[in-house]
């Protein structure tokens, strides 16, 4: 029987997107993929990884979308390499790595694909207290985003963005990876490399600190 349930899930190619797409499939959704290369260091990692996980999940369909303005726009260590990633965990206020409105670009893409498939739902695995301070992955962001979507789109598109993950912390997501079997070994979190992660970058001190205490180890390779 067919399943006409579905949901867009945004996925970055790390633990979290993944974490959430798998408890969209578990919900029983449809699962309709997307990742975003916007010039970001570690592009072709997340790419590799978007594509594991998506068919992992089985999803029914995929899209890379290329966002190539971010790298023209810079004012983010993500995507512009004359700046430095932050490797000593002491920055104040928003990062360095926080690329300017983001999520909510990515949002406002993945909602044009939500109405061309008639999707009910839209997964996107924001975590506010482990965001590094980045202000577009607040509930109370999203929850604006979802009501000016609804309202900048035909009336029979009723769409609702489901953030899971907003209020766990890492090993929380950590844990719950394992015990829904994400595949942990296919997803990136490093800002800066590619082959092996740094250990040392805001990301990378997240998830290991994640997988520290949750009391297992990290299946992906550090330098």
């Amino acid at each position: 029987m067919t399943n006409f349930k579905k949901a867009v899930c945004i996925i970055s190619g790390g633990m979290d997107s993944a974490l959430g797409a798998k408890i969209a499939k578990n919900e029983g959704y449809d699962l309709i993929a997307i990742h975003f290369n916007y010039g970001q260091r570690t592009e072709k990692k997340e790419l590799v990884c978007f594509h594991n996980i998506a068919k992992e999940l089985g999803c029914s369909e995929s899209y890379s979308i290329d966002l190539d303005f971010f790298k023209q726009i810079g004012a983010s260590a993500l995507t512009d390499r004359s700046l430095t990633v932050p490797t000593t965990g002491v920055e104040a206020g928003v990062p360095i790595t926080y690329v300017p409105f983001r999520n909510g670009i990515f949002i406002s893409i993945a909602t044009a694909i939500a109405e061309k498939h008639g999707a009910e739902a839209l997964f996107i695995g924001v975590v506010e207290e482990d965001s590094s301070g980045y202000p577009d992955c607040r509930d109370e962001y999203i929850k604006s985003m979802e009501k000016s979507i609804n309202l900048g789109t035909k009336d029979e598109t009723k769409l609702e963005i489901k953030m899971p993950l907003v209020h766990m912390k890492k090993h929380e997501i950590v844990t719950k990876s394992l015990a829904l079997g994400v595949p942990l070994k296919d997803t990136w979190s490093c800002y800066q490399n590619e082959k092996k992660a740094c250990g040392i970058c805001d990301s990378c001190r997240l998830r290991l600190n994640g997988f520290k205490l949750a009391g297992v180890i990290d299946p992906i390779k550090y330098v």
